[in-house]
């Protein structure tokens, strides 16, 4: 058939063969092997690695994926058949592609990077949301002892002031005891008180109701 094996890599290479008008089939069979041994191996289909079918109207194909200081062997029908010897050519892959060996070393830095940053968010976010669940913590409990303060201080406030209004309360009794004990035939002045807390200082007698005050013991209201 006239099969030529061009532009070979480490890792490609390119397969032509001409174009037959014979052949019925509606594609071309290229099958290659590597380490081929024409002594211990015969040219049967199942002996070969790979099987490609390419359409009849081309007439050359790219093999890729090979290894590179390979010996290969490499055939092309036409039909669904086992090959001849005189459809199939050996060849020798060359070393690995300086492009392709950067391009794995790209590949590997790149994957390493991906991996360290998706590592690094992690750990990031473990560490953000540690902070967060102590500063609520801790606001948690700062707002607790300001209200148990409040409370407190309310409590202190209002002994203080129901002290101040008992305080008041005697004060005012003490003084409408004295004023009964100098006029114990006068005026019984009553006083109430609605709001201790406001009312600060105790209603005393003025000296125009002590001039009213007849001297034959009348009581008035006032």
């Amino acid at each position: 058939m006239g099969i030529t094996v061009q532009n070979i890599t480490g890792n490609t290479a390119m397969v032509i063969w001409p174009k037959m008008a014979s052949c019925v089939d509606s594609f071309y069979s290229v099958m290659y092997h590597p380490n081929w041994n024409t002594m211990l191996s015969s040219y049967s289909r199942k002996n070969f690695q790979k099987e490609e079918r390419v359409p009849t109207s081309r007439s050359s194909f790219v093999v890729e994926n090979l290894t590179p200081l390979t010996t290969y062997i490499v055939c092309v029908t036409c039909q669904s058949a086992n090959p001849s010897s005189d459809q199939c050519r050996v060849f020798n892959t060359l070393e690995r592609d300086p492009a392709s060996v950067n391009n794995t070393k790209k590949e590997l830095a790149l994957g390493i990077w991906l991996t360290s940053s998706v590592l690094l968010l992690i750990i990031a976010a473990i560490l953000l949301y540690g902070c967060l669940h102590i500063l609520c913590r801790r606001r948690r409990e700062r707002l607790q002892g300001q209200n148990g303060t409040c409370e407190q201080d309310d409590g202190k406030a209002w002994t203080k002031s129901a002290a101040r209004a008992s305080e008041e309360l005697g004060r005012q009794s003490q003084l409408m005891q004295d004023t009964e004990e100098k006029h114990p035939g006068g005026i019984q002045l009553a006083t109430i008180i609605v709001n201790p807390s406001v009312c600060k200082e105790p209603a005393m007698p003025t000296s125009k109701s002590q001039e009213r005050v007849p001297a034959t013991g009348q009581h008035s209201a006032m």
